[in-house]
This record gives structure tokens, C-alpha cells and sequence, in this order.
């Protein structure tokens, strides 16, 4: 395979995700049920972000992938996602793109933030306008892995701020991650940003855990 390209048997190996799917959090659905259609999570407890998309299910190619950028120190990996996660992209040029932010600390000892890279990457030649320092992360927190959604959502709560919340107000945002789990992290910065003022909050992934795989169940 070339530059950003995978092996016939990573591709064939991944779940690229698409419809049938929940209107609101990705979640695939077996049976397609209509436009517009939430899956039952989110008609009983509605997150704070408006839509969700991801572009593969979260399995070992896709695991490997977010490790190798998140801890190998392989920041081209974030454009090899990005490719893959662009045929999700809102329509339109009014979108600010921001990446979920890291604590200042963690990108000390990490040397930056994977899905920084992936923002940058994906606003590359588009209309979009990239906003990297639009969230900051106000509270460290422990790393979430092993949290059930109950205790992620208490971990991440009011741990993210609008640094101008003039930039904010009226804008559409799309937040950027590498994987979604629980979606604990992105509904604590969607508040934040609709708090703001921002009417609409939507995110991309590079990979989501689909529930029958939750790690966390």
C-alpha cells in the first residue's frame, strides 16, 4: 500500500461505518428505520451534541491505528484517519472545526494532541475554519479507560471551557476525536460550546465502539 493507504487485509478487516444508522449518536442500526431515526438511547436521554459520525467501528485495526497515534509518536497516522473520515463532513463552509483538547500536562508528556492532527489534516484545502485552541481542558482528569458511562460522564464534567465564547456564539462546530466510547468527553465539550452560544455541535471519529463491543460494559 502507498502513502496513507492500507493492505488489502487491514481494509477488509475494518467496519466502515454508514447507513442505516442513529440520526443523533452513529450508533448502526440492523434495519433501517427512516431518515431522521434515534436509536432508543437517545430518545430517553438526548446528548448534548447534535449529530455524530465515525468512520470505522472501533476493532483491531482501528485500535491499532489510535494507539500508534496516541502513544507511538506517529503523527502521520492522523492524516491516514483523516482521509477515511472525510467522506463524513458536514456540508457547508460555516463550520468551525476544533479538536478535543488535552490538559496542558498530558501534552507536555505526550508532545501534542492526536486529534489536533487529525483537525488540521482534515481542514486542509477545505472552507472550513480551523479553530485548534477553541476548547481548553480547565480540570486534569484521570485517563477514562475501564470507567463505566456513569462514572465517565461525572469524571469529565465541567472539564472543558470556550476560551472566547464571542468566537463561539452563532458559529456551528464540529468537534474532533479519535475514538468514541461512552461519548461522556464529547457531551461535557458539546455543553460547553452550546453554553457558548454555539447553535449546532456535531463530532467526528476516527473510530466509535458500537454498544454489543463496549469495552466499558
Amino acid at each position: 500500500a502507498g502513502p496513507h493507504q492500507f493492505c488489502l487485509d487491514c481494509w477488509t478487516a475494518m467496519r466502515f461505518l454508514g447507513p442505516p444508522q442513529c440520526a443523533r449518536c452513529g450508533e448502526p442500526f440492523e434495519i433501517d428505520p427512516g431518515k431522521g431515526a434515534e436509536c432508543g438511547a437517545c430518545i430517553a436521554d438526548p446528548p448534548a451534541y447534535d449529530a455524530m459520525r465515525a468512520a470505522v467501528i472501533y476493532g483491531p485495526i482501528a485500535r491499532a491505528l489510535a494507539l500508534k497515534l496516541k502513544y507511538g509518536r506517529r503523527p502521520g497516522i492522523a492524516r491516514t484517519v483523516a482521509i477515511q473520515m472525510r467522506r463524513h463532513l458536514p456540508a457547508g463552509e460555516e463550520w468551525l472545526i476544533a479538536p478535543v483538547p488535552l490538559h496542558r500536562w498530558r501534552i507536555w508528556s505526550r508532545g501534542y494532541n492526536q486529534s489536533a492532527l487529525i483537525a488540521r489534516a482534515l481542514a486542509e484545502g477545505g472552507r472550513q475554519t480551523l479553530a485548534l485552541d477553541l476548547l481548553e481542558r480547565v480540570r486534569a482528569t484521570p485517563p477514562l479507560r475501564g470507567q463505566g458511562p456513569v462514572a465517565r460522564a461525572k469524571t469529565v464534567r465541567g472539564a472543558f471551557a470556550v476560551r472566547d465564547r464571542g468566537r463561539v456564539k452563532g458559529r456551528k462546530v464540529l468537534l474532533i476525536d479519535d475514538v468514541y466510547t461512552t461519548g461522556a468527553t464529547a457531551d461535557a465539550c458539546a455543553r460547553a460550546l452550546k453554553k457558548a452560544g454555539a447553535p449546532r455541535v456535531e463530532l467526528l471519529c476516527w473510530a466509535r465502539v458500537v454498544r454489543d463491543d463496549d469495552p466499558a460494559r
